[in-house]
């Protein structure tokens, strides 16, 4: 018998810790390789863990609402044999001056914990904290640890690198410090980014939806029943769609350092869209992937089933990455206009003002007409002015048109 550490994978681009939500087994459960194992909240949703191996669950480290890093031991699997190339095989032993598990499997072997000895005495402490201690020259036995049984965390090592070097701001009773979620932490990260990498600037247009008002209730009569209603967003994402595939340059993304000879514009095989959701915690982004090969009802039944997962953290790993562009609106009682930033590495973000009534000149009369405004955001260093005003162009002429797709 071998224990086969489970640990954290890098499941997105800008992850770097993930806190548990549910665990799918207990111990003493029998896990299958490739078999669901735990549930954990990143920055963008909730998704399930794969064992890496086969087994029993022998031991679990990190219990519900904690948090872990990429690469963190979460847990044991006791298995016959490594079934798992990337799976380490690590021999079951007691360890000395470390008293038993209360667990009542007491034949199951106490596995190595994460640890630094000095002197004889053990402290827990994690990977990441253990080697920015390391670097930085800091005795792991003089920190008071945050984790689980008072394993020290990287935020810990942090804090007392802080205090070392006098940076340390003890909060005002009355301003607790409240720390970030994960999503939180992740968005204000990848929108500092945004703003600080990314020349960002925009152009207006206004668009008329008398004919796109008209067209919804009449789509809305001939779609067979129980198909979700049409929504704005449904003629949105299939509009953007058909001028992201007119105006290539559009769908693409920057990739490296501008002043480096590698860096250039990856351009994507097909129309693939973000739609901002607002959730409990910040926001959250599920990408619909080849728009362009959608017809309305597809678009509006993949839109609602993505919003209804997305808003109970349960969009799956591929929903939330790949997108060139995104749609933001924030509806009937949003702004009659707004910004918004770019989400990187994506090229450009259209921002949907609320439907309100407008008094315009149309034709030497003064009529009503119901008017949205749409902002697009681009990104400089793919897109110029030029181009970005054909684009809203095209987008308002279409979204005025009559020229739709509905199955």
């Amino acid at each position: 018998m071998a224990l086969i550490a489970q640990d954290i994978p890098k499941i997105g681009l800008v992850m770097d810790a993930v806190k548990v939500v549910r665990w799918l087994k207990n111990v003493g459960d029998t896990v299958r390789l490739g078999e669901p194992l735990v549930e954990v909240e990143t920055e963008k949703s909730i998704v399930e863990i794969e064992a890496t191996t086969g087994g029993r669950l022998a031991q679990i480290l990190v219990q519900v609402d904690q948090q872990a890093a990429v690469g963190d031991r979460i847990a044991w699997i006791e298995s016959d044999q490594n079934q798992s190339a990337g799976a380490v095989a690590v021999p079951a032993v007691e360890e000395p001056n470390v008293a038993p598990s209360p667990s009542p499997r007491s034949n199951i072997p106490r596995p190595p914990s994460s640890f630094e000895a000095r002197g004889g005495d053990r402290v827990r402490s994690s990977p990441v904290a253990r080697q920015l201690a390391a670097e930085r020259g800091l005795d792991l036995g003089a920190i008071s640890g945050s984790g689980p049984a008072g394993r020290i965390q990287l935020e810990d090592v942090r804090r007392a690198l802080d205090t070392a070097s006098g940076k340390a701001v003890s909060p005002s009773p009355s301003s607790a410090l409240r720390p970030l979620s994960p999503m939180r932490r992740a968005l204000a990260r990848a929108m500092t980014r945004s703003n600080a990498s990314i020349p960002q600037f925009t152009v207006e247009r206004s668009v008329d939806l008398r004919v796109l008002q008209a067209l919804r209730t009449e789509y809305s009569g001939r779609q067979t029943p129980g198909s979700p209603r049409l929504s704005v967003n449904d003629f949105l994402l299939q509009a953007v769609a058909r001028v992201l595939i007119e105006f290539p340059t559009l769908n693409a993304t920057f990739s490296g350092d501008p002043e480096s000879p590698d860096a250039g514009i990856l351009q994507a095989s097909g129309a693939h869209i973000g739609l901002v959701l607002a959730v409990d915690n910040g926001l959250l982004v599920p990408v619909l992937h080849h728009v362009e090969r959608l017809s309305l009802s597809e678009i509006a039944r993949r839109r609602l089933d993505c919003v209804e997962r997305g808003l109970k953290g349960r969009l799956k790993r591929e929903e939330t990455d790949g997108a060139t562009f995104s749609i933001s609106n924030l509806g009937a009682q949003g702004p009659d206009r707004f910004t918004a930033i770019i989400n990187p590495p994506q090229s450009a973000i259209l921002a949907v003002g609320r439907q309100h009534d407008c008094v315009v000149a149309s034709n030497a009369d003064i009529v009503v007409r119901p008017l949205c405004a749409l902002t697009l955001t681009v990104d400089h260093r793919i897109a110029d002015g030029r181009l970005a005003s054909d684009f809203l162009a095209r987008l308002v002429q279409i979204l005025e048109g009559r020229d739709w797709r509905l199955d």
